[in-house]
């Protein structure tokens, strides 16, 4: 393991899950310290069996040779500029988990390469509609893809190091740029959710009706679940790149509208078998 301290900074779903996952799956070989602004954060995830959960930065970055940025993005700089003052290591590798990439390139790429730090972005697939360090999971990193972006050119032996980290928490890596990710997350992570939200307000628009539907009705929807906070930070963040996908999902809608008051049977058979098949094309496990 090439990290013995890792800090994670940030005790949300993932953070909280981080900070499960290091031990349980890197044993001895590697100790974590999860950071929280509030006590009732510490608490709760001292109470999952963190003992490293601290609400001291100084305390969570001490000795760190990995840090994970795991706060809101609009959260990175100042907490950046935090862990300069706290002495963060010359030599400590810095992440993040967020699910867009190009903002914190830009947010942290000149401050911390000033500072002499090395940062590559993460973004691990995996998370649910649920939040927060109650939520967390050891197993949450178990077969999800984790999309790397080294857009400030970090040597590659760092790269293979972060690497190696995703892989031994159980993901699979693969690499790309800051853009690239964030163009392909629109139409595979934040494009599904929109139409589950869209789904949700449709087909409940009268609330009592819920009771009567079935699997279809909650599978569709269940992202929307998720926290509307934190939706609408990655969805402004992530706005530019999810204008083509939504653009795109409304004259699907529309060219199915028109099949319909044609009574275009055959067309119509035609669109949901292109649908059908690359949906069946899904990997049957993450």
């Amino acid at each position: 393991m090439p990290f013995e301290q890792i800090a994670v900074l940030g005790a949300g779903l993932l953070g909280g899950s981080l900070a499960l996952a290091v031990p349980a799956r890197l044993g001895g070989a590697a100790r974590v310290r999860l950071w929280a602004r509030r006590a009732e954060t510490v608490a709760e995830a001292q109470e999952l069996g963190i003992e490293g959960a601290t609400g001291d930065l100084r305390v969570a970055l001490d000795g760190a040779d990995l840090v994970i940025l795991s706060t809101p993005v609009g959260a990175f700089p100042g907490l950046a500029a935090r862990m300069l003052e706290c002495g963060v290591s010359p030599s400590a590798l810095v992440t993040d988990v967020a699910s867009v990439k190009r903002l914190p390139h830009e947010a942290l790429g000149a401050m911390l390469a000033a500072a002499g730090l090395d940062f590559i972005g993460s973004h691990p697939m995996a998370g649910s509609e649920k939040n927060g360090v109650g939520a967390a999971a050891a197993n949450l990193f178990d077969g999800a893809a984790c999309i790397l972006t080294n857009d400030g050119g970090v040597g590659h032996g760092r790269l293979t190091e972060l690497t190696r980290f995703w892989q031994a928490l159980g993901s699979r890596c693969e690499t790309m740029s800051a853009q690239l990710h964030d163009d392909l997350v629109a139409r595979i992570s934040h494009l599904p959710h929109v139409l589950a939200a869209v789904g949700a307000k449709v087909a409940l628009a009268q609330p009592a009706d819920g009771r009567l539907g079935g699997g279809g009705l909650r599978d569709t929807t269940r992202v929307a679940g998720g926290d509307a906070a934190m939706w609408a930070e990655i969805l402004l963040e992530n706005r530019a790149a999810l204008e083509r996908p939504l653009r795109d999902a409304a004259a699907g809608l529309s060219e199915m509208l028109a099949m319909l008051e044609a009574c275009d049977h055959e067309g119509l058979r035609r669109w949901l078998e292109g649908a059908k098949q690359l949906r069946d094309g899904l990997p049957t496990s993450r």
